[in-house]
C-alpha cells in the first residue's frame, strides 16, 4: 500500500527584493513527506531552512510553486482559510518557545483546544501536561519556568490537538545539551505515540540523525537526501 502523502511541494520558489536587488531564497524545491514520517531539514545558516518551513506551514507565500497539507493546496485558500487549516492539522514548536506570558502553563496548552471549540480542553491539557511531567507546574507562568520546562509546555501545546503534522524550528536551540537531549527524547516519544508527521529544522546533526530522512538545503536548493 502506498503511504499517504501529507506534505507536498511542487517547484517551490521564494524570491525577495533587497537593496542589492532580487534575492533567491528557495529555488525549485520538490518534496513529498508521508504520514508518520520524521524528516529533518538541515543546512548552513542562510540556506533557506526556515524559509522552507514557513512556506510549508503557510505562514509565508511562495513566489512560485505549490504547497499542500493533507491534500489541500495551501495557497488556494485565503489567509483565514490557511489559519483554519493550521488549527485543524498543524502543530508548532519554536526555538524561542512562543508561550503567551500572561497565561499559565495549563492555559497555554488549553489555548489551541479552546480555539478549536473543544469542550474538554482543560481535561486534555491536564493529561498532556502530566505526560510531559509538568503537572506540578501547571499554574505557573512562563517567566516562572526554566527554559526546558517552557519547551516542554510548548511541546504539550503542540501535541494536545493531535495534529496531522508538527513543524519544529530549532527546538533545542535555546537549551543546554542535557536539557536538549531530554526535549529530543520527549519530542520523538510523543511523535511515535500519536503517529504525527514530524518536520524539523535544525543545525544539530545528532538530532537530524534521529529522523528517518534528512533533507539538505544549500543556497535555496535541495541538494541531497539520506536515510
Amino acid at each position: 500500500m502506498t503511504a499517504q502523502i501529507v506534505v507536498n511541494t511542487q517547484n517551490l520558489h521564494k524570491r525577495v527584493m533587497s537593496p542589492e536587488g532580487e534575492l533567491t531564497l528557495l529555488q525549485g524545491v520538490d518534496l513529498s513527506i508521508a504520514a508518520g514520517e520524521t524528516v529533518a531539514i538541515v543546512g548552513a545558516s542562510g540556506s533557506g531552512k526556515s524559509t522552507l518551513l514557513g512556506l510549508l506551514a503557510g505562514l509565508d507565500e511562495p513566489t512560485e510553486g505549490r504547497v499542500s497539507i493533507g491534500g489541500q493546496d495551501l495557497f488556494a485558500l485565503d489567509e483565514d482559510g490557511r489559519a483554519r487549516l493550521r488549527g485543524e492539522k498543524v502543530g508548532f514548536v519554536f526555538q524561542a518557545f512562543q508561550l503567551l506570558p500572561n497565561l499559565t502553563a495549563l492555559e497555554n496548552v488549553m489555548l489551541p483546544l479552546e480555539l478549536a471549540g473543544r469542550h474538554d480542553a482543560r481535561q486534555v491539557a491536564e493529561g498532556v501536561l502530566q505526560r510531559v511531567e509538568l503537572t506540578e507546574r501547571a499554574s505557573h507562568y512562563p517567566k516562572q519556568l526554566s527554559g526546558g520546562e517552557q519547551q516542554r509546555v510548548a511541546i504539550a501545546r503542540a501535541f494536545a490537538p493531535h495534529p496531522q503534522v508538527l513543524f519544529a524550528d530549532e527546538p533545542t536551540g535555546n537549551l543546554d545539551h542535557r536539557t536538549g537531549e531530554r526535549i529530543i527524547d520527549l519530542l520523538f516519544q510523543l511523535n511515535a505515540e500519536q503517529g504525527t508527521t514530524l518536520v524539523l529544522v535544525t543545525h544539530d546533526l545528532h538530532l537530524a540523525a534521529r529522523c528517518q530522512r534528512q533533507l539538505e538545503l544549500d543556497e535555496g536548493q535541495l541538494q541531497a537526501e539520506s536515510s
